[in-house]
């Protein structure tokens, strides 16, 4: 099967996302409750020397990146890397990567709503979840349901809020910090209580297995390349600021968060921002901050329901899903595929209501062990992109990763360590055994029926 084949057979989305909007869509994407409250745990692991945590995350997700970015210029599709992987490594690649990527995100569907249900209680605690959990769903479901062009609309106002709350973060602690209308705080809390590395190197680098999921979100971009206009222009510059701007978010707030809060005061079940806020002396902050990450939570909720019916979408064009899942609306949108995405809804509703802690933590590792494996086939496809490229030619791409195979190979060696490093810690251990598990079931599902999906589109195309 030709490259071509596969990105035709992806055809009848309808172009209608802005560069503006693919930025938002990423950012919106990317920053959800785990910046919020997540954060709080990576400092627990790391102290202070969590701030070089996120700089080796933000290496490996710009790398990641830059590899992403000249491939969706090539090749603007809804399949994305898991198309990539198909066309360039071959159909088992494209079969696993893709799955894989759904089920991750449907997982944390699940989980997004489930937040979103339990943020409600704070101010409405005699509602039961689920009431919260059908209305949110269902409304999703339907901004998902219309067109391309209103989820985008959405999604840049969802991501819009999180990122005012974080500029406006950042502006107020910094003027604490510097001392502008008050006494000056410092950076005196980065080096009290046992310095700036108080549990070391390996500190810092465990806390880079937390912080690294924090960006998992940034390569929604490559997906939306199949519904956005002009793809070859908006994509690479939407993927570039986008990145700066998450990173500069990031650690901008990380050294706020960590000069206004000592670092052992800033971990536990309170988020680091309340703390924050309460401790600069704003009114009203665990209210505020409520919002803040309900609105994060059903800004990555929409966000990946648009994932999941994407990537399902084209593994239904590629006959590795029921061909009914394949079909568009008349607004462009494959409702078939959007709506069978939302079983990580149903499956959330059900764990809660079980209350099975231990089925959480394994579904919960899949999606962790997941998102890395698939950062990582999307570098490895990248080399057997650029060998294909220099044997056959063509005309040369507006963006290009640079220093290759050296960046490259860096990305996947940092990838790969952190995934071995699952081993070393119990909360991320359970992630590295589910997600093997989940591997093999990919390779014995594909035996037993990816392969007839590729003799099947064989023989269509040969006819």
């Amino acid at each position: 099967m030709s490259k071509i084949d596969v990105v035709e057979r992806e055809q009848g989305l309808h172009r209608e996302l802005s560069q503006r909007q693919l930025t938002m869509i990423a950012l919106g994407s990317a920053i959800g409750t785990g910046l919020f409250f997540g954060s709080g745990f990576a400092v627990s692991l790391a102290g202070p020397g969590v701030i070089l945590s996120y700089v080796i995350a933000a290496i490996c997700a710009l790398i990641m990146m830059g590899c992403l970015s000249e491939m969706a210029v090539a090749h603007p599709t809804a399949g994305s890397f898991g198309a990539y992987a198909e066309m360039y490594i071959g159909p088992f690649a494209g079969w696993s990567v893709r799955y894989t990527y759904w089920a991750c995100q449907v997982i944390a569907i699940g989980g997004e709503v489930v937040a979103a249900a339990i943020y409600m209680q704070y101010w409405f605690p005699d509602v039961p979840s689920w009431v919260w959990m059908v209305a949110f769903s269902a409304a999703m479901v339907y901004i998902n349901a219309r067109s391309v062009a209103n989820f985008g609309a959405f999604e840049y106002w969802f991501a819009l809020i999180k990122v005012t709350a974080i500029v406006f973060f950042i502006i107020t602690g910094a003027a604490v910090l510097f001392g502008i209308g008050t006494e000056p705080i410092g950076f005196s809390n980065l080096t009290k209580h046992d310095g700036f590395l108080p549990l070391g190197l390996k500190g810092v680098w465990m806390g880079v297995m937390m912080a690294i999921f924090s960006f998992i979100g940034v390569e929604v971009v490559a997906v939306t390349s199949g519904e956005a206009r002009e793809p070859e222009k908006a994509v690479p510059r939407a993927m570039r600021t986008m990145v700066i701007r998450l990173i500069l978010f990031y650690l901008l707030s990380l050294v706020i968060m960590l000069c206004v809060v000592p670092w052992v005061e800033a971990g536990g079940k309170v988020s680091p921002f309340v703390k924050v806020f309460s401790a600069i002396g704003i009114p009203y902050a665990a209210g505020i901050m409520n919002f803040v990450v309900l609105t994060a939570a059903l800004s990555s909720m929409n966000a990946n329901l648009y994932l999941t019916s994407r990537m399902m979408f084209s593994l239904a064009r590629g006959q590795y899903a029921p061909s009914f899942l394949g079909k568009l609306s008349k607004a462009g949108t494959p409702v078939n595929a959007l709506l069978a995405s939302t079983g990580g809804i149903a499956l959330a509703v059900l764990l809660q209501t079980l209350g099975d802690e231990q089925a959480y933590l394994y579904t919960f590792g899949i999606a962790l062990f997941g998102a890395l494996f698939v950062w990582a086939m999307v570098i490895v496809t990248f080399f057997f992109f650029r060998a294909a490229r220099e044997r056959e030619g063509g005309k040369p791409l507006p963006t290009r990763m640079p220093l290759h195979p050296v960046l490259p190979g860096i990305g996947l060696a940092l990838l790969v360590a952190i995934m071995i490093t699952f081993y070393f810690h119990d909360f991320f251990r359970v992630g590295l055994y589910s997600g093997a598990g989940w591997l093999a079931l990919m390779f014995i599902s594909y035996c037993l029926f990816g392969r007839s999906a590729v003799k099947n589109e064989k023989a269509v195309i040969g006819n």
